[in-house]
């Protein structure tokens, strides 16, 4: 068994720094608490090549500003599974993002995986080994860690470099590997790591059915709520959960007494933010609210956008069978429905390889540019 370098020391992390600098790639993954905060408290850092495998504890370190610029190198491939919410914490700790990245969870399905698989999943398939869950609820911010958890943290990069390895080598047999080249630069993009407190509306469910002061005060009320759990590091809900948002909306309370009886608001939210929440609330009713987009409306599609649907089903469906893909993978029917009705850009299936396998020609059917013929027993893309 590779002996597992628990790093802890400014020397220690010296030392490591040294040693990344001579791999051509790492495996990577983090443990952290989220529960009572905002942003993730980051405990622990797992990296791993086949050769050695070390944590880094950054509650130890007074920084880590100098393993951060070891792996901003863009010669070095950093290897994640489900990378999203490491790379949070790697832009929340240094305001930079390591690049190059390879995510086994974004390139599973040009394996045959269903979108999304999960880590054990993948361990279980490729390496017929079943993850031990002892720790799955650890607390990693407490000190010192047991030997047991500091295993159990370290077999995740252990497994993650056989992954990756497996993986690659099956890419590049498939002549795949550079289809992944744009979904791993978009998910090194900053843009995708910042929040918009303007923008938290947008995440709320159940937005769709409100109109006019109803919705200009839910808009107010989820960006207030974002910057105040942003600057207080409190987890959002704690502040106003959801169902609440949408009773006060209804409710609309103009005073600290009124706010006081809707149900479900506590005694120390009234006391702490009561003024400035029916203020808000008081503003946001005179004023009109940012339009919903199409897409967030509800409506009951025609005879004819269901066949034109049908139509682009039909063409996922080929280009998946030429791949060996599930259609799924490529483009459900919901994401279907989303081009066609609401020309969502945010969609996968208009970013990396989708858009080159049947993106840019689903386009080319909804503008005209493009025809679904058959030809000898077989459906074609024909010129429009």
């Amino acid at each position: 068994m590779t002996p597992i370098q628990y790093i802890n020391t400014p020397e220690q992390l010296a030392t490591l720094c040294e040693q990344i600098k001579n791999e051509s790639w790492l495996a990577l993954d983090t443990e952290f608490l989220r529960e009572k905060t905002y942003y993730p408290k980051f405990c622990l850092l797992q990296i791993a090549t086949p050769e050695w495998v070390a944590c880094v504890d950054p509650i130890a370190l007074p920084n880590l500003d100098v393993l951060f610029e070891v792996l901003s190198n863009t010669d070095i491939v950093k290897v994640f599974h489900s990378c999203r919410q490491d790379l949070e914490i790697f832009f929340q700790a240094s305001g930079k993002l390591p690049a190059p990245i390879f995510d086994t969870q974004v390139a599973a399905p040009l394996l045959g995986f269903q979108d999304n698989p999960g880590y054990a999943m993948l361990v279980s398939s490729f390496l017929g080994i079943n993850l031990n869950k002892a720790h799955t609820r650890a607390d990693w911010s407490k000190r010192p860690l047991t030997p047991s958890e500091i295993e159990y943290a370290a077999d995740d990069v252990i497994y993650l470099c056989q992954i990756y390895q497996i993986m690659v080598q099956k890419l590049t047999e498939l002549d795949r590997i550079d289809w992944l080249t744009q979904d791993f630069a978009e998910l090194s993009n900053p843009e995708q790591y910042k929040v918009d407190p303007e923008k938290a509306w947008f995440k709320v469910k159940g937005k769709n059915k409100l109109t006019g002061k109803q919705l200009s005060i839910i808009q107010t009320l989820a960006a207030w709520r974002e910057k105040t759990a942003q600057a207080e590091d409190r987890p959002k809900s704690w502040l106003l959960r959801d169902e609440l948002l949408f009773d006060l909306a209804k409710l609309q309370p103009e005073t600290v007494p009124e706010l006081a009886g809707v149900r479900g608001i506590n005694e120390r939210s009234v006391n702490r933010y009561g003024k400035e929440l029916c203020q808000l609330i008081t503003e946001a009713k005179n004023r009109p609210p940012q339009p919903l987009k199409d897409k967030d409306r509800s409506a009951k599609k025609t005879q004819q956008e269901e066949a034109i649907l049908d139509i682009l089903t039909a063409l996922v469906r080929v280009r998946a069978e030429e791949n060996a893909l599930n259609p799924s993978i490529l483009a459900s029917r919901k994401d279907l429905e989303d081009l066609l009705l609401n020309g969502d850009e945010e969609l996968p299936l208009l970013h990396g390889w989708r858009y080159s396998m049947a993106g840019k020609e689903l386009l080319g059917l909804i503008k005209g540019e493009l025809l679904l013929g058959i030809d000898k027993d077989r459906l074609a893309i024909i010129a429009g």
